[in-house]
Formats: structure tokens, sequence, C-alpha cells
């Protein structure tokens, strides 16, 4: 199976182009949905997590509190390594099923973190969603609500946007209005159509 890796810094517009792919028809694996699925109550991975961190770090229904988790490891480097070493190849492994019985002419799999995390390995392109830091900041910060120092602690966490577009085969500028994303996506996916035949 053909696979375009997707990614872009938080405030891209990433998750608007995966819906752009998702509406022609095309299996889009969420990296996201893949570190929520781990820690799932009764999973193995939440368990440690509990062990490690303390009871507090889960919600009274005993599901994990994300919010208490994220800012336990956005403040201490060594906990984030801590807990990228159990995750990471939980999440790569429920990726590759997933990935693995996708069907459709190709697939895309979004992560925030495809380049960082070694995801990109995995896919055959790279599709980088390139916007601006300063549209970044002001689009998460209304999006989720949250202070700039919060936005910019995890744009810190995250590669730069140069090492971004660095290691990107195809980049789509979204700083432009939403209604020209989906003409971009096209122009894209007919190419992907293409790249796959070849590939087969």
């Amino acid at each position: 199976m053909f696979v375009v890796g997707l990614t872009g810094g938080i405030g891209s517009g990433k998750s608007a182009v995966a819906d752009c792919f998702l509406a022609l028809g095309i299996t889009v694996v969420n990296a996201d949905t893949a570190s929520r699925k781990v820690v799932e109550k009764g999973m193995p991975a939440l368990d440690a997590i509990a062990g490690h961190f303390g009871e507090d770090i889960l919600q009274a229904d005993g599901t994990l509190d994300r919010a208490a988790l994220r800012r336990r490891v956005f403040t201490d480097p060594s906990e984030k390594a801590w807990l990228e070493s159990l995750l990471h190849p939980l999440i790569g492994q429920w990726i590759q099923e997933q990935l693995a019985s996708a069907e459709g002419p190709y697939v895309i799999l979004e992560s925030p973190l495809l380049l960082e995390t070694g995801q990109h390995k995995l896919a055959d392109r790279v599709l980088v969603v390139d916007v601006p830091e300063s549209v970044q900041l002001e689009r998460a910060m209304a999006r989720d609500d949250t202070t700039e120092e919060q936005i910019r602690a995890i744009m810190a966490a995250q590669l730069s946007r140069e090492d971004r577009l660095a290691g990107a085969d195809d980049i789509i500028d979204n700083s432009g209005p939403k209604e020209e994303l989906h003409d971009k996506v096209k122009v894209l996916h007919d190419a992907y159509l293409k790249m796959a035949q070849m590939s087969l």
C-alpha cells in the first residue's frame, strides 16, 4: 500500500487537510487516535503510567487525565523521555496494523510528530502543511483556548518549521482561506493516485 505521511506544526491545519483527503474517499490513519487507543482504560500502558506518575494522573472514572499528564511531561524532559519510550513502540505497532488493513488506492498517515518519531519511515511520501509561526499561534490559541505560552511550549517541543520543511516531499501552504484548501489537496490527490499506481 502506498502511504503518504501527513504532518504539520500545531495550528497548521493538518486535520483540515486530512478531512479533504477523507472527502475524496482516502483512508486516514491518525497517530493521535493511536496515542489515545494505547492508553485506554484496561490497556497495559495505562497501568504503567499510573504506576510511574501515581494514581492522581487518572480521572475519577479511571481513565487517563491527559491534561495532567501533559503538564507533567512538558516541564520535565526526563519524564517526557520515559513516556515516549513506553508509548512510541505501542503507537507504532497500532499504526502499522491500521496501515496494513487500509483499503483504497493509497492511505494517509496523519501524525503531528511524523518526522520526530521516525514514523516517516512508514511513508512513501511526506506531505507537510505549512503556515507562518504567527498563524500557528493565532489559530492554535483560538482553537484550544490556551495561552500563548502553552502553545509556544508545544511548538518548541516540535520540529522547527525549517527542519519540517526540509523533510517534506510535498508542501501545502495553508495560510490562505479555507476554500483554497480543497483544490490544493485535489491536485496532490491526483498526483498520489498516479504514484500509487506506478508503485504497484
